[in-house]
């Protein structure tokens, strides 16, 4: 049952990860950096959010430290060099991306490093617990800890919440959001 969940959990973060990389392909910098009006992020906040949480995840998950450093702030230019995760909307509405294919870089970088360790894990390692219970107040209130079992929130639950379901939330952001730069969606 193991293999088959992480075939599976390969097969959804490789789809998902596509998805992204056709969002940015059929972009451009216009399009991404678009601002619509006062209270709606632009797409590059979450472009950025998700590929900067899941550089950031993974080192919660694996112990190895992000990609992501002042080298590639230099390259990319984020307008707000954070991921933006506990700013308000007021403050990110102003995220916008500088160098759009050095942005397509760290993602692919970000993409292919967590899909790489997909490959290679042991899937024993789907068990380990990573935070438990009882969960400090910046996690108790997530949804990992609300997906969690009674003994905590394990790698798998890492993969499925902080990578995966989060992948799909901001997915669906940047769908929605192309609809206000006149691109339609991708999917149906």
């Amino acid at each position: 049952m193991t293999d088959l969940l992480l075939d599976s959990l390969q097969r959804r973060m490789r789809t998902m990860h596509s998805l992204y990389y056709q969002a940015v392909s059929t972009m451009e910098v216009d399009h991404v950096n678009h601002f619509e009006r006062e209270g709606v992020l632009p797409i590059a906040f979450s472009l950025f959010h998700y590929a900067n949480m899941q550089d950031a995840s993974f080192m919660l998950i694996t112990g190895i430290p992000p990609i992501w450093n002042e080298e590639w702030q230099d390259r990319v230019k984020m307008s707000i060099d954070d991921h933006g995760k506990h700013k308000t909307v007021d403050e990110m509405v102003h995220q916008r991306v500088g160098d759009y294919e050095a942005f397509k870089e760290y993602q692919r970088a970000v993409f292919d490093r967590t899909e790489a360790y997909l490959d290679t894990i042991d899937p024993a390692d789907l068990t380990r617990v990573l935070i438990a219970p009882p969960y400090p107040e910046q996690v108790a209130s997530t949804y990992s800890a609300r997906c969690a079992g009674p003994e905590g929130i394990t790698v798998l639950d890492g993969f499925e919440c902080w990578l995966y379901q989060h992948g799909l939330r901001h997915m669906g952001e940047i769908e929605l959001a192309r609809g206000f730069v006149g691109l339609g969606g991708m999917t149906s």
